[in-house]
């Protein structure tokens, strides 16, 4: 299965905050707020969603096309993702922006607070995805992933027009989307991908109950995280799936798009839903457990004995073959 993930590709700037966000704020100031933290450290690193499944997909031996927009200083992190598996020939280059950037702060509870600049990502919406199947060769799913709305919509459109089976993951553009947005992003996609908090957020941007949105998309995966994932469908009883135990969190941002990678690359397998929860869980360990989220290495055998020891081995067994050949 050849997958194409369009979305943002960004630069991160991480930084930790050596306590907790809310101990800082006034409860009767909230109407006002303005706040100078002091960080205790910076480190900037490859990023943006698109990216981010792309690295995981690549690293699981996939070789994703990308499809985004990025500026003039995109080239170390092209060469960074090629040299993990992934096609950058669908990524649009601006001759006038900057790569967007992504700037967030950590607390101790792992809470964030972080800001995007778009940046080159304004101009993905010009990216036509059939004019790029022509030129790159045909692709079997399409991820539509958090990036320029009116690209997130001519992406999910083209999909439609084309024929080709698509993920929606509109996750933190939801919060800038209106409905009328939301209800076409929504338009027939094979999966939806949200976390708990956007399970409840995209109800409310549509204007649609959850038994709504299930009879319009095909599977709806939820990550709850210390939780695990939730996998529903329309006329399938949910599915739950622990994440995988003794995770030591060093940094949350990417664990989504990690677990992304797994569960996608799972399926390209041709493999059921429990296989590819407990692989995204697994994939989204190694990215909490690492600084940046296209820092985590992956080792398949490591990988393997982890999700062995996790879930039991007779749990992960339709795994083995896959990992085992990476």
């Amino acid at each position: 299965m050849r997958i194409a993930v369009t979305g943002s590709i960004a630069t991160d700037h991480l930084m930790a905050f050596p306590r907790k966000f809310s101990d800082q704020l006034i409860p009767e100031q909230l109407d006002k707020i303005s706040l100078s933290l002091l960080t205790d450290e910076l480190e900037i690193r490859h990023g943006g969603v698109a990216a981010n499944i792309a690295f995981g997909l690549g690293s699981l031996g996939l070789s994703p096309l990308l499809a985004g927009a990025a500026g003039v200083d995109f080239s170390d992190h092209q060469l960074w993702l090629k040299a993990h598996g992934v096609d950058t020939d669908g990524v649009r280059i601006s001759e006038t922006l900057h790569t967007a950037r992504f700037v967030c702060a950590s607390d101790t509870e792992q809470n964030q607070i972080g800001f995007f600049y778009a940046g080159a990502m304004a101009e993905a919406h010009e990216i036509d995805l059939g004019e790029l199947v022509r030129r790159t060769g045909a692709v079997d799913l399409v991820v539509v992933s958090p990036n320029d709305p009116a690209a997130m919509l001519r992406h999910t459109r083209d999909c439609v027009e084309l024929g080709i089976p698509f993920v929606a993951d509109p996750s933190q553009q939801l919060a800038r989307l209106e409905r009328d947005e939301v209800r076409a992003l929504l338009d027939g996609p094979l999966y939806l991908f949200t976390n708990a908090y956007e399970s409840v957020l995209i109800q409310e941007r549509s204007g649609w109950t959850e038994r709504q949105i299930l009879d319009r998309v095909g599977t709806w995966v939820t990550t709850h995280g210390s939780k695990g994932a939730l996998v529903t469908g329309a006329d399938a009883a949910p599915l739950s799936i622990p994440p995988l135990p003794s995770v030591e969190t060093v940094d949350p941002t990417g664990a989504g798009d990690a677990f992304r990678s797994g569960f996608l690359a799972a399926l390209a397998w041709g493999l059921g839903h429990e296989d590819a929860a407990r692989l995204g869980s697994g994939v989204a360990a190694l990215a909490l457990e690492s600084r940046g989220t296209q820092e985590y290495e992956l080792d398949a055998g490591a990988l393997l004995d982890r999700l062995s020891a996790g879930y039991g081995a007779d749990a992960v067994e339709r795994l083995v073959p896959h990992l085992r050949a990476l």
